[in-house]
């Protein structure tokens, strides 16, 4: 009989599942959307039943899909958004917001509402801040539970279980309580090189009530991912999904992780390992690479130990808007609206529609060209690295009142060129250290578009590659089920079986000058802004 995985990947908006071979091979894909609630400015909440039901019903499709016998399935595998969910003490949810709505207990990873928190663990300088580059996020979970101790005690009182979600849902797929040292070490500031928490962090920054019971809440069982989970898929939760009971279930990952594990390792990229970046073009963008020791980035998450990869020390950066950032920019301008009617008659989204429709008009005019003049810095969410710098907001630069297509592809190609300049920003940083990147492996919807990944190579002066595979996250996902199962000696080695190489983009080497130039201005307006924004 063949041998199956199932990746299960929840993103912002929705659960998707994939069924692959052993090879890598995928076999079937369905989505299913979920809710998200905005009660309030940088507020957004989901609930944990509303996400398990819709994995759930993703694993039912494509296992009718493929038709396939249950037992087939040989491993299960799962990542998730950074986002932090609380569960009582007889595991149902408890609110996360002020309304006292139980079912939206789920503070969403982009979320901003713990700002003033972080600021306030920042300016305590706690050591285990040097592992989080220097400066805790409001994305991260702790100044997130902080905001709770601070604003609904009640609800914090009550969430006797805070879960990571990627760690949620590998506990409702098997009754396991153990959680993976990716998310509690990329997102919780566990010390996975000591094996423990920093009880003076927490009582240093109010929530030494999270010791009580010895860190329980939090978890004490930290695993590897990839690990298998107590006695596989329970009773309950392979009925809900159509599969067998006792199918191995891999203890999880975060979703941006998962998509390095799906292309980092795969057999045909140049170089070693420690010389490629994981670039995750989402809503948000995500860089990881790891090293063999240490190293401290300023600006840069972790060095986190063994969070991607055993053994292996993981850095982390990236962008809190970069695909969110390129449908807000395209939104902005007069003839959206005329481009979205033109793109729904032809069946398309309004940025599959300017992705073609600039492919059209680049067989006359150089990218340089269009975009000559106009300069955007497209931080409508902050700066996640290497500035770590929340209050961050966008700069656009030589807008003018033109209101046709052109101008409209303009903005598309001026917002793609400063996803990249921010990309090399990052570089920059890693190289500053002595990490020689010398090859971005990307992965993430975003990034399906040729177009955006040569605009990527020249912006950021570097070759781009991608992996076989249209889904390299849900890839990723499968490939730690592999592991679970025991179907791989490790999960380098399952990378590099189950993933292969696709295509390698070189920057135009033509253009490098400009781009070099551009580049300059954008870190001048960048910096512009800070100095300006207080007054």
């Amino acid at each position: 009989m063949t041998t199956y995985f199932v990746g299960i990947d929840v993103g912002t908006g929705s659960a998707r599942a994939g069924l692959f071979e052993g090879s890598g091979r995928l076999v079937a894909t369905a989505s299913k959307p979920i809710e998200i609630w905005r009660p309030r400015p940088s507020h957004a909440e989901q609930s944990s039943e509303d996400i398990w039901e819709a994995v759930c019903a993703a694993v039912r499709d494509v296992m009718r899909q493929s038709a396939i016998p249950p037992a087939a399935v040989a491993g299960i595998g799962f990542d998730a958004t950074c986002s932090l969910v609380l569960i009582d003490e007889a595991y149902k949810p408890v609110a996360a917001n002020a309304d006292g709505i139980d079912e939206r207990n789920i503070i969403v990873w982009m979320d901003q509402r713990a700002t003033t928190e972080a600021a306030d663990i920042n300016d305590k300088g706690a050591s285990v801040l040097d592992y989080v580059g220097g400066r805790i996020s409001p994305e991260m979970e702790t100044p997130k539970i902080l905001w709770l101790a601070r604003n609904l005690p009640d609800s914090l009182h009550r969430a006797r279980h805070l879960f990571d979600l990627a760690d949620f849902l590998t506990w409702k797929a098997s009754g396991s309580l153990e959680r993976s040292t990716c998310t509690l070490t990329c997102k919780w500031t566990y010390l996975a090189h000591e094996a423990s928490w920093d009880p003076d962090y927490f009582e240093q920054i109010g929530l030494g009530a999270l010791m009580d019971d010895g860190f329980v809440r939090v978890g004490v069982d930290v695993v590897e991912p990839g690990t298998c989970l107590a006695h596989g898929l329970t009773v309950d939760a392979a009925a809900q999904m159509g599969l067998v009971s006792g199918t191995p279930v891999a203890a999880g990952m975060i979703d941006a992780h998962a998509g390095a594990i799906g292309t980092l390792g795969a057999a045909g990229l140049p170089g070693e390992l420690e010389q490629r970046l994981a670039y995750v073009f989402g809503t948000s963008a995500c860089t990881l690479n790891v090293t063999p020791a240490p190293v401290f980035v300023p600006g840069i998450w972790g060095p986190y130990f063994s969070a991607l990869l055993p053994g292996m020390w993981l850095n982390e950066g990236g962008q809190s808007a970069a695909g969110a950032a390129i449908d807000h920019l395209v939104q902005l301008h007069p003839y959206a609206s005329e481009a979205a009617r033109l793109a729904q008659h032809e069946g398309m989204g309004l940025v599959q529609w300017l992705d073609r429709r600039a492919q059209e008009l680049i067989f006359d005019l150089s990218i340089t060209d269009i975009v000559k003049g106009l300069h955007i810095v497209p931080e409508f969410l902050g700066n996640r690295a290497p500035l770590a710098d929340p209050q961050a907001r966008a700069v656009i630069a030589g807008l003018g009142l033109d209101a046709d297509e052109l101008s409209l592809v303009r903005i598309y190609l001026g917002g793609l060129a400063s996803i990249g300049y921010g990309l090399r920003q990052i570089l920059d940083a890693l190289r500053a250290k002595g990490i020689a990147i010398n090859t971005v492996v990307v992965s993430g919807g975003a990034a399906r578009s040729r177009l955006v990944r040569q605009m990527l190579a020249d912006a950021a002066g570097i070759v781009v590659a991608t992996v076989d595979t249209e889904e390299p996250v849900l890839l990723g996902a499968a490939i730690l089920g592999a592991v679970a199962a025991k179907q791989a000696l490790s999960l380098e080695s399952a990378m590099f079986r189950m993933s292969n190489m696709g295509e390698s983009i070189r920057p135009n080497l033509s253009a490098q000058d400009i781009h070099a130039q551009r580049y300059r201005t954008f870190l001048a307006l960048q910096e512009s802004y800070r100095d300006m924004r207080d007054h």
